[in-house]
């Protein structure tokens, strides 16, 4: 019996798209690092990539309660997309302004979380213990320390997070490509063995 050397379309193509999922990590580490380097830059196109996001999910949102205009929700499906449109606009036309207000949030969360996995982690004294308290303790200097430069850590820091979270995200899909792509040929290899023919006897 011979044996079937053409690579299963199956197979190459989940080859073939784990390949691309490498490809897209590498350009958003790329983005990332390019981030890092201009978080000014990174700041303001972050806003306003967020700005058009609301835009155009409050318009959607608008057309969808247009088209259930005669259901209990049509109210309040208008009134929810009228808020995303009027804060795209916002965000949109000051980015800035917008920067500084979502740090001063962002700062606030990162304290009251600190402070909640400290007193957490110190009153239940569970098996993550020690790593809920790292958490705890910094998620509350970080907190500080952008309160303490703000308004002028708005200039930076929402840039500095988008590029840190495009770095790991894009890491974390080449990890995944290239891992994909290594048991994919492990299963082929695998099920090319057992085509073999065995040796007549």
């Amino acid at each position: 019996m011979a044996v079937n050397k053409a690579e299963n379309p199956e197979t190459a193509k989940l080859s073939r798209d784990f390949g691309w999922l490498a490809a897209l990590g590498v350009i958003l580490v790329l983005a990332g690092l390019v981030g890092l380097m201009y978080t000014g830059v990174a700041t303001l196109t972050s806003m306003i990539l967020f700005g058009w996001l609301l835009l155009i999910g409050g318009v959607v949102g608008l057309l969808h309660a247009v088209q259930a205009r005669g259901s209990n929700f049509f109210w309040l499906g208008v009134v929810v997309a009228a808020l995303d449109i009027a804060a795209g606009v916002v965000v949109i036309v000051r980015p800035q302004a917008a920067a500084a207000a979502l740090t001063m949030f962002a700062a606030l969360l990162f304290l009251t979380g600190g402070v909640f996995r400290l007193v957490g982690s110190l009153v239940v004294r569970g098996p993550q213990f020690g790593w809920t308290l790292v958490q705890g303790a910094f998620g509350l200097l970080l907190g500080i320390l952008v309160l303490a430069s703000w308004p002028s850590s708005s200039k930076y820091a929402i840039g500095c997070f988008f590029s840190l979270s495009l770095l790991f995200d894009g890491l974390g899909l080449i990890a995944t490509g290239f891992g994909g792509r290594k048991i994919v040929g492990m299963v082929t290899e695998q099920h090319e063995a057992v085509a073999k023919p065995t040796p007549s006897e």
